[in-house]
């Protein structure tokens, strides 16, 4: 039972009258009642006046509700800023994408074409010069070639500490071409007064036939100089700035999409520039006696060179300065990791201790170990039979040609290898066609000799067959290597770690074996 005290203090509220509840349901914004007076005892204080809270409305008002979901709509329908429905597209792909892959597309057909106009000459020079054979090419790459590369990498390594990436490419590739250029127009014309023949001559008497190799290599220097520049065009130009470059400014959709169709733009650079080597090769023949041809031949092939290397770096330009941006570029984030930095010893010691790598490093050496015995036998046949300088570039303007049909032709079939049999298949394939076209090319050498009757039959002696058939041999093997070979061994690095990726040290392991 409550006390009198409580029972005069309970607050007695009214209840609203059954007109006001019906205005209440038919109005969602009613105006609030008027403040309630309570009564209470005198000497208590007055309390502030109590206001009830104004009545919620039974459902939410429809016509904000649909002017809401309308902006919600269309803010769906309109694309944001950068979005790729707001691109223009040209056949299907984004302009701003074509802006980038076109150039590089360019790009890349440049930069093989002359390598195959810079590796067919090279042979020419080095195999074909007085008192050299195509013996002087293993003295060349294990002598000249691999040092000259470290050399490159440490000072590729220190110039990218101080220059900026533009200045970093100019810096490395027009070298190159001012090369090329001075020994067109004044190496080759100067040769008999640069080379020491005499002195090469004392030496191959004092030391034997057996170091005609080394000696070579000292009689036509500027030849072998030459012969070193084409190869490292095509592992610093190609690997180093062309795809540094295109990795730097493409994103990884992009990459999976384009990268292939620049396999197969690449042989069709290999076989306009074959043609190119074989017209300039053939120049000879519309030329008066006493007149030295391929001197000629080798200025227009070097002027070619020299276009093309300022195409290069103009098309390099134009894309830094009029389609790539800052807010065009792909970001990618990396966290630097505090390591200490190892000397050469120490990070190949490290590389060499993962047996991955050990065996992936025997798989690319077994192979380089394989194709330069069958390439240097079949070289030196060529020699013998096109001794003359012209005959022997347009007999290798014809190879680059036929090289780049069939690598076209296995780059196609490739890729259904490789989907349909898998890596094995695809790895085991180069080495199969190797085993079975060396073993045929030395079978025709080693016991052609009762041959001899049926090929003079078809108007062919032993030594041009055995130029025909190494022909046919390299051709297949490069090509299954170009097509099969080369992207094993690329997806077979993806495992590796960052680090042992992107270390210089694993870059000339994949390079020179």
């Amino acid at each position: 039972m409550e006390s009198g005290l409580v029972a005069s203090h309970r607050l007695r509220l009214p209840l609203p009258s059954a007109a006001a509840r019906s205005h209440l349901l038919r109005h969602r914004h009613p105006l609030a009642p008027a403040p309630l007076r309570l009564s209470l005892p005198r000497h208590l204080p007055r309390p502030t006046p109590l206001r009830l809270p104004a009545a919620l409305p039974l459902r939410p008002p429809l016509p904000p509700l649909r002017a809401s979901a309308a902006a919600a709509a269309a803010a769906a329908a309109s694309p944001a800023p950068g979005d790729d429905a707001s691109s223009p597209k040209f056949l299907g792909v984004e302009t701003k994408t074509l802006k980038k892959i076109v150039p590089l597309g360019l790009m890349f057909f440049c930069i093989l074409f002359n390598y195959t106009i810079l590796r067919d000459t090279k042979d020419v020079l080095v195999v074909t010069a007085k008192g050299s054979s195509a013996e002087i090419i293993p003295f060349l790459k294990t002598w000249v070639n691999l040092p000259m590369a470290v050399g490159f990498m440490l000072l590729y390594t220190k110039l990218a500490d101080v220059l900026s990436k533009e200045a970093l490419f100019y810096a490395v590739i027009f070298p190159f071409i001012a090369f090329f250029g001075a020994f067109a127009y004044v190496l080759y014309p100067m040769r008999d007064a640069i080379h020491p023949t005499a002195l090469a001559d004392r030496l191959l008497a004092a030391l034997g036939p057996s170091f005609l190799g080394p000696v070579a290599i000292l009689r036509v220097w500027s030849f072998c100089l030459f012969y070193v520049m084409a190869e490292l065009w095509g592992s610093v130009v190609i690997s180093v700035l062309f795809w540094g470059f295109a990795n730097q400014i493409t994103t990884v959709e992009e990459a999976k999409e384009f990268y292939p169709l620049f396999g197969l733009g690449a042989n069709v650079a290999l076989i306009f520039s074959g043609r190119t080597v074989k017209y300039f090769s053939n120049m000879r023949k519309n030329l008066g006696p006493g007149v030295d041809g391929w001197a000629i031949s080798l200025k227009a092939m070097m002027s070619i060179v020299v276009i093309l290397g300022l195409v290069i770096t103009g098309i390099y330009w134009g894309v830094n300065k009029f389609v790539i941006d800052s807010s065009s570029m792909p970001v990618v984030e990396r966290k630097k990791k505090d390591k200490p930095k190892l000397s050469m010893g120490e990070s190949m010691k490290v590389l060499l201790s993962s047996r991955y790598v050990r065996d992936l490093a025997t798989l690319v050496v077994a192979y380089g170990i394989s194709i330069n015995l069958v390439e240097v036998t079949w070289k030196s046949k060529l020699k013998a039979q096109f001794p003359s300088p012209n005959e022997y570039s347009s007999f290798m303007g014809d190879f680059s040609t036929a090289t780049g049909i069939a690598t076209f032709t296995m780059m196609l079939l490739g890729r259904v290898i490789l989907r349909k049999f898998g890596w094995g298949v695809a790895a085991t394939i180069t080495p199969a066609v190797l085993l079975l076209t060396g073993v045929g090319f030395f079978s025709l050498i080693l016991f052609g000799e009762p041959l001899t009757p049926l090929m003079t039959k078809f108007g062919m002696t032993p030594l041009l067959a055995a130029v025909y058939v190494g022909a046919m041999q390299n051709i297949f093997s490069k090509s299954a290597k170009y097509s099969l070979f080369d992207p094993c061994k690329e997806m077979a690095y993806i495992p590796l770690d960052e680090d042992m990726k992107v270390s210089p040290q694993s870059y000339l392991l994949q390079y020179f074996v």
